[in-house]
């Protein structure tokens, strides 16, 4: 049975303020879950709302909280999210760029004291949707080995971009730095399915397909071997070593570690302004062109469609938005016993 997207985005809402969240930041919290469970991606949608606010209602997430900026300059600024919830300390600091990069153009902003941000594309779209290039990126617990190591060393570190298209969704990339993201394992062990090798080593430094080993006794493998391990460094250096944040292994787990404690995340943020850098008609014009080429190309047989990165996430929002979303079943039973905890009357089904 298909849920009405506003339904989803309402009960949310209610339970978010309901552990404590002002209305505000109670939205901005269900839009970005919401937002990503349209686009499919229910590993980082609401999903992971229960967790969330169990840390609220024990005080690893600062339900109160008021993210500020700590330093600044002209083209950059470090914000202190203050122990917020990831989406609220998030949105505060891609604004933030956004903004400066209104003034010279370019801009970056990290971010300390938060905690885990859900789907990095939620941030860099913020940009887009204002005409900016936005790039976000977080470093998380350590999951995931680097080349010569058997134990985890580095977060699974997304990296996120979105560029603007004219008259149409932005193009959008969303991606761990991991070979698949921890929640795709934690998935496939929740439905007992095995998974490909090369997903996971075990303890020994030998590939398994058992998701069940992830996260004790097994460690994601890094995004093509030593470039993703390269770039997940890149990310841990912009989102905390350079911001404050805790950095790889002192980042505590958001969904095992003690909900009492916060994660202290990092995060960074980069807005582009294109028409400080390239009048806006003739970017969209030469990108319009890349993107023709792009569909354009010659297709492998059995192939009848050339996307562009974010256009199957588009497309599956808008059938969500049209049809109802349908959330596995996981989740709707993750709703449903949140709906208990919080003694509130359940009113998706």
């Amino acid at each position: 049975m298909a849920i009405q997207v506003s339904d989803l985005s309402s009960f949310c809402v209610t339970a978010l303020k309901a552990a404590g969240l002002n209305e505000r930041d109670a939205r901005t919290t269900a839009e970005a879950l919401v937002l990503t469970d349209t686009w499919g991606v229910h590993t980082h949608g609401t999903k992971n709302l229960r967790g969330y606010i169990r840390r609220i209602r024990e005080g690893g997430i600062h339900g109160k909280a008021q993210p500020h900026v700590d330093s600044e300059g002209l083209a950059w600024a470090i914000i202190d999210g203050d122990g917020a919830i990831g989406m609220v300390a998030s949105g505060f600091a891609m604004n933030v760029a956004i903004e400066k990069a209104r003034q010279t153009g370019i801009a970056y902003v990290g971010l300390h004291n938060s905690c885990h941000f859900g789907a990095a594309c939620v941030y860099a779209n913020l940009a887009a949707a204002r005409g900016m290039i936005g790039i976000a990126m977080s470093n998380d617990t350590p999951t995931v080995a680097v080349p010569g190591s058997r134990q985890a060393v580095l977060g699974s570190n997304p990296i996120s971009y979105a560029i603007p298209v004219e008259g149409s969704n932005a193009i959008l990339l969303d991606i761990a730095t991991s070979t698949v993201a921890g929640g795709k394992v934690f998935a496939a062990a929740a439905h007992q399915q095995k998974i490909p090798e090369g997903w996971l080593i075990d303890d020994l430094g030998a590939p398994t397909s058992n998701p069940a080993l992830f996260p004790d006794h097994a460690t994601l493998t890094p995004m093509s071997g030593h470039k993703g391990y390269g770039i997940a460094l890149l990310i841990e250096t912009l989102s905390a070593i350079l911001t404050g944040a805790a950095v790889m292994k002192n980042v505590l787990s958001w969904s095992f570690g003690d909900p009492k404690v916060p994660t202290n995340h990092g995060a960074a943020f980069i807005a582009i302004d294109i028409g400080a850098i390239m009048v806006s008609p003739l970017f969209q014009g030469r990108l319009q062109e890349a993107i023709d080429q792009l569909r354009n190309a010659p297709r492998a047989p059995g192939c009848d469609r050339i996307y562009l990165p974010g256009e199957k996430e588009w497309e599956h929002r808008k059938e969500s938005l049209t049809h109802g979303l349908e959330l596995p079943p996981e989740i709707i039973a993750s709703l449903h016993d949140l709906a208990k905890e919080l003694s509130l009357k359940w009113t998706l089904y």
